[in-house]
């Protein structure tokens, strides 16, 4: 069957295919190159120019980095490497630090020679902030001359020239990101920049790292410097946690241009923390290193445990969750040409790397243990009780699930449902008490939101063993309505609702207890939140009732001074009356539902886990056993508390 054309159709021809020169097509397409436009993207700009500076690090010539947020918002890197090459690269004609500015993919990380190891993952680097920025400034000092060259939005403004003598060498980038290409937000974030230089600093044994920011007239300035590499990282994690041995085990080694650090140290925890990096690159989705790290840790620790009898002849191998549990590690390796896959390509696929990685670590770790018999016994002795609580653990599972617990036809009784079966479209909301619960039930919208109320506080299971939170009825409810399962089972493409919504009074127990219930999530139900399909409701604080209208002030840092300001606007006749909403409960359920619950009108916030190790660190700070880290962060933030309702 031939179909005829129309006019339009027609016009398609080689005229119509464009050839965009230089980084026109970055611009054009930047998410294609810093995978978003965001505050995300934004930040990804900072980390294209670092990680230049860092290569030349790894490279043996450049001992410091400076990150500068100056006050107009812009950012300025400075290092002293050896400096971008200033001749002429001999296919272009031009000099080469121009090159590596305007040609993507033109560097020293392609086979030239320039670097045995380099932390560029997707390797576009320079010329991408280059041609994201509304100016860039750079200057090179090598050879006792200050090189300089700006460019605008990508496009030479003028020719390298000498600006002037020096005696120290090294390169200088200063950048304006373009606000016609991030349009969210061209505001960097200081806390979020300073976690990352530290990171950095870790994982770079020796290099010394500072950030400033000049935005405020009293700039902030941190240093990062520690000789102690990733075995400093591991005491870093570890700071508000018990530890079972003072000083973390730390192994380094190179097979095959391969090398692989080993940081590693128990805690008297129950969760796992484990790190891995490539070449600097948070290695998220884990990969081959991860793969030989685990199954050295899992046979050193039962072989040593067969020898010395701490395992029982009778008794089964400990498996790969009973000896890392408790555990923070951080594996760090420096690959010539490390491959990277997965879903966001931040898992390392280098088949090599597994057997490099197990050989050394293994040799390492069963040293250690043969030469401290007093920790190695900790170690396997906590890996037995692991054991047995998992295996309790799984008769809880079998006895729930036989009493039909855990299964999606029986419902926790509690719950009040909703009509639809579309998890995209659905919502449940954890509500605080009998009382809201009632509310909320009425108010709700019975075809998409369901409504599960929660009696109390729950159960802390940063404190707590996997068989005794599956005996807490709360959290097996929670999950039985997520339909999600637990542990090992749990499945986050189950979901019932994708939204999964924390509703809570506006007070010192309700902030208790969605913490609970966020380090809930954050443990056990973690690809929920990764998923994005966790909210936390934002009930109002005030009502201010004048005649039969209400005015709703909802809360936020500018909450008080909103109050007074609608206070002031409304006439003098009817008087105004204003409440202060402390629990749910407060109000009817017309009211929780126009407020809270309409999704028209509701104000919601979504968790993220932006920063994982961040997030566990505040967990175990907030929650965990030690009571020092916790005052101290009350002391330090206790000021920053305007009102406090107790």
């Amino acid at each position: 069957m031939v179909n005829e054309l129309d006019d339009k159709a027609k016009e398609y021809d080689a005229s119509q295919i464009q050839v965009l020169e230089g980084l026109e097509a970055v611009r054009k397409r930047p998410g294609m190159y810093i995978g978003s436009t965001s505050g995300q993207g934004l930040h990804h700009l900072v980390w294209e120019i670092v990680d230049n500076s860092i290569d030349e690090a790894l490279a043996g010539y450049c001992t410091e980095i400076n990150l500068v947020i100056e006050a107009d918002g812009s950012i300025t890197v400075i290092d002293n490497g050896r400096g971008i090459p200033v001749g002429i690269q001999e296919k272009t004609g031009r000099p080469a630090v121009e090159t590596v500015l305007t040609v993507l993919h033109a560097g020293g990380k392609f086979g030239g020679g320039g670097y045995k190891v380099s932390g560029g993952l997707h390797g576009v680097g320079s010329s991408v902030v280059n041609a994201l920025s509304t100016k860039l400034e750079v200057k090179v000092y090598t050879d006792g001359k200050i090189h300089y060259q700006e460019f605008h939005k990508g496009k030479i403004v003028d020719d390298l020239k000498i600006i002037g003598e020096t005696d120290r060498h090294g390169t200088t980038i200063h950048f304006v990101p373009d606000p016609e290409i991030f349009t969210e937000t061209v505001e960097f974030e200081y806390e979020k920049l300073a976690t990352r230089v530290r990171e950095l600093a870790f994982l770079n044994r020796g290099l010394k790292l500072t950030i400033e920011d000049k935005r405020s007239e009293n700039p902030q300035i941190r240093e990062y410097h520690y000789d102690g590499g990733i075995k400093s990282y591991v005491e870093h994690l570890n700071a508000s946690k018990t530890v079972l041995f003072d000083d973390p085990i730390y192994t380094e080694g190179e097979q095959q241009e391969i090398t692989v650090e080993v940081a590693i140290q128990y805690t008297d925890g129950y969760h796992t923390n484990l790190l891995s990096f490539a070449n600097n690159i948070h290695t998220y989705e884990g990969g081959t290193h991860e793969f030989g790290f685990r199954t050295a840790l899992t046979r050193v620790i039962n072989d040593y445990g067969r020898k010395q009898k701490i395992i029982k002849e009778n008794e089964e191998n400990l498996s790969g969750e009973d000896v890392r549990e408790g555990i923070t590690a951080v594996i760090s390796i420096k690959h010539p040409d490390p491959q990277f896959e997965g879903q966001t390509k931040t898992k390392l696929g280098n088949s090599e790397v597994r057997t490099v990685t197990d050989r050394l670590f293994s040799e390492a770790f069963n040293k250690f243990l043969m030469e401290n018999p007093t920790v190695a016994k900790k170690v396997v002795e906590k890996g037995v009780l692991a054991a047995k609580a998992r295996m309790a653990a799984k008769r809880a599972r079998e006895m729930t699930r036989r009493k039909g617990v855990l299964e999606i036809s029986n419902l926790p009784g509690k719950l009040a449902d909703c009509s639809s079966r579309d998890p995209e479209k659905t919502e449940l909301f954890i509500v605080e008490g009998d009382s809201a619960g009632g509310s909320a039930k009425q108010g709700r919208s019975r075809e998409y939101q369901a409504i599960l109320p929660i009696r109390g506080k729950i159960l802390n299971v940063e404190k707590a063993t996997m068989d005794k939170i599956l005996a807490n009825e709360e959290i097996r409810s929670l999950f039985t309505a997520m339909g999600t399962g637990f542990g090992d089972e749990f499945d986050v493409s189950k979901a019932r609702y994708h939204k999964l919504v924390i509703m809570t009074d506006a007070d010192v127990d309700g902030a208790h207890i969605r913490t609970l219930l966020l380090t809930l999530f954050y443990r056990f139900m973690r690809p929920v939140v990764e998923a994005g399909y966790v909210y936390i409701a934002q009930p109002p604080l005030y009502g201010i009732k004048q005649g039969k209208n209400i005015t709703y002030i909802q809360p936020g840092k500018n909450a008080e001074e909103d109050l007074a300001n609608t206070i002031a606007n409304l006439p003098a006749t009817p008087k105004p009356s204003v409440q202060r909403y402390k629990g749910l409960g407060e109000m009817d359920d017309h009211q929780l539902w126009e407020t809270t619950m309409d999704p028209e009108n509701r104000l919601m916030l979504r968790v993220t886990v932006d920063d994982a190790i961040r997030a566990d660190q505040v967990f175990e700070m907030l929650m965990g056993d030690k009571v020092e880290p916790r005052r101290n962060f009350i002391e330090e933030n206790a000021r920053y508390v305007k009102n406090l309702d107790i």
